[in-house]
């Protein structure tokens, strides 16, 4: 079955703006959130290849040397589906984004095989 990479975005601004509510708010968002999340996996753990994870900043490497970079990256999930549409359906109403300050999920296909 074909599988994808799913990638969690989330602007800088959106994160900037979580951060600075009470920590009351954060954590009943956190309290909301993290159960829905939770819920998300378990019902989808028959298309989860690799959980995943949330990532921190960006280093990047290029010829002209190692630097930080930003991006809005912050965490990704492997899934399994028929078609890139089946995929991003996952993620319909996911908590990422209707919960958390989440802007989006990027669905890409892998276009090499695994390693056997």
């Amino acid at each position: 079955m074909p599988r994808f990479l799913a990638v969690y975005t989330m602007k800088a601004e959106n994160v900037a703006r979580f951060r600075e509510l009470p920590k009351v708010e954060q954590d009943a968002i956190d309290n909301a959130g993290l159960p829905a999340w939770a819920a998300w996996e378990e019902k989808n753990a028959a298309a989860l290849i690799d959980r995943g994870g949330m990532v921190g900043k960006t280093t990047r490497i290029t010829r002209d040397g190692i630097a930080p970079a930003t991006n809005d990256f912050c965490g990704y999930v492997i899934v399994e589906a028929e078609t890139a549409e089946a995929a991003a359906r996952l993620f319909e109403d996911h908590p990422h984004f209707n919960i958390f300050p989440g802007d989006g999920v990027d669905i890409m296909p892998f276009v090499t095989e695994p390693p056997a």
